[in-house]
């Protein structure tokens, strides 16, 4: 192991844009949008994405001043540990670090059940073991290996999603004929139950699974510090990935609610399948198979990269033993891998030993970690732009400026809040309120306690030192 200081600026754009496509676009958009088009309605759930792609917006303009401003690995806990307060600080890094551990356990799981299609009499844990592997291998070699694999882990994840546009938008318009009717369906959908069948209420409480589905974006401040020319790189990042996230998720969720009555569409295990079963798609249960079996991997990929940062970042910052932030030759945060490899495993030894409690505490708590990550980073950069100021520099001499301080950064803190207070009305996702405050709770006494703990110690040492002195 090396100094804890050599990180390897080896990524360039079109890896910083695939690896941000790359955690978002995964399980969530694929798994998981027939939940949101059932509960809010065809119409309801396009806008629910529209509102959510705003606040992955907001959120990323404010990200992207933090980030030009100060390009460090492990991004955003150190900006609220600046700007907000140390105790925040620590609490951002763990919740953001569970976030993804808990994801890689879910994510080999799934991974390897995805291969009983095609390997029936093997079993799921050797493919999810073999999933590890590979994913770990990715993450330990090097950061250009790892930029590079996850380039092209999202490259087919992005190219079926515009495939998959390509051919709904057929079949809503007729070009592509439908087995189940003979005429095109347009948007028949979207007026026959009404505009919002279940009320706007139901879009508000749907807001924090689109949040969710979203969340990844942020992987572009976690990786700031190993990007080519940051002042350049990340801003172009930022408004590339959001302008294809926004074509990608409102694209995909405006075809599936045109061709999928929204009352089925929560019981369906994968909309996509049967979407392009609907259409005649030769082998499109394998087909779709393969594509997310991609995404999960790509996920995976994304998630151990970003919790191995975060990791290495609370070592750096001597918040844990600084074991933690020692580097590689090839400048891979390898000890900080491996942990966080190793809670990805407890995760996904919990869904089976405790499928209903353990697992469900950490999946509810890592629901939420995202969002809170998101309010830190509007917040941050609310104090950073007040303090700049303060310190008598002017606003054009930041790299990159959030536009319309301080509505911005405010509006993105408020969406996000207004998400989390909207979960409290849903009973399948209100155990996420029950478990996240006291694990933030929790942490922020994890803090308080070394920081005392570390103060104590300090003087005693210089207790000790001042009597060495008087003896001598």
């Amino acid at each position: 192991m090396t100094s804890k200081r050599n990180f390897k600026r080896h990524m360039q754009t079109r890896h910083l844009i695939m690896l941000s496509l790359g955690g978002v676009i995964g399980t969530g958009l694929f798994l998981s949008s027939g939940y949101t088009i059932q509960q809010a309605g065809p119409f309801g759930t396009v806008l629910a994405y529209l509102i959510g792609a705003l606040v992955v917006y907001l959120v990323m303009l404010c990200l992207g001043e933090l980030a030009v401003h100060m390009p460090e690995t492990g991004a955003f806990h150190s900006y609220a540990h600046t700007y907000i307060g140390p105790a925040t600080g620590y609490v951002v890094a763990w919740l953001y670090w569970l976030t993804w551990t808990v994801a890689l356990g879910s994510e080999f799981t799934a991974a390897g059940l995805l291969m009983q299609r095609w390997f029936p009499e093997i079993n799921v844990w050797i493919w999810s073991a073999l999933f590890a592997g590979l994913v770990f291998f990715l993450n330990s070699v090097a950061v250009r290996f790892f930029a590079e694999s996850e380039f092209w882990f999202s490259f087919v994840k992005v190219a079926a999603i515009i495939l998959f546009i390509l051919i709904g938008t057929a079949a809503i318009f007729g070009i592509i004929p439908m087995h189940d009717t003979e005429t095109a369906p347009l948007f028949t959908n979207f007026t026959d139950a009404g505009l919002l069948p279940n009320g706007a209420f139901a879009i508000l409480l749907t807001m924090l699974a689109v949040n969710f589905a979203f969340s990844g974006t942020e992987l572009i401040g976690i990786a700031s510090g190993e990007t080519e020319d940051p002042q350049k790189t990340v801003p172009k990042a930022i408004r590339t990935t959001v302008i294809r996230l926004v074509i990608f998720f409102v694209g995909t969720i405006i075809v599936l609610s045109a061709l999928l009555p929204f009352q089925e569409a929560g019981v369906l295990e994968s909309p996509f399948v049967t979407v392009l079963s609907r259409v005649g798609i030769p082998y499109a249960a394998d087909v779709m198979n393969f594509v997310i079996l991609t995404a999960i991997l790509s996920a995976a990929n994304s998630g151990l990269y970003a919790s191995s940062r975060m990791l290495w970042s609370l070592g750096d910052k001597k918040l844990i033993p600084q074991y933690f932030a020692k580097l590689s030759k090839q400048g891979i945060p390898l000890r900080a891998t491996v942990w966080s490899m190793g809670g990805g495993a407890l995760a996904l030894l919990s869904s089976i030993i405790a499928p209903e409690t353990i697992y469900l505490v950490l999946v509810s708590v890592s629901g939420l970690a995202v969002v809170a990550v998101w309010m830190s980073i509007a917040l941050s950069q609310f104090f950073f732009r007040r303090r700049f100021r303060k310190a008598g520099h002017a606003d054009k001499e930041l790299g990159y400026r959030t536009p319309w301080y301080p509505v911005v950064p405010i509006t993105a803190f408020l969406l996000c809040l207004a998400s989390v207070i909207g979960i409290a009305f849903d009973p399948t996702q209100v155990i996420a309120l029950y478990c996240t405050i006291p694990f933030v709770l929790f942490c922020y006494a994890a803090y308080y306690i070394t920081e005392y703990t570390k103060k104590r110690r300090q003087r005693h040492a210089k207790q000790s030192d001042s009597t060495t002195a008087e003896q001598a």
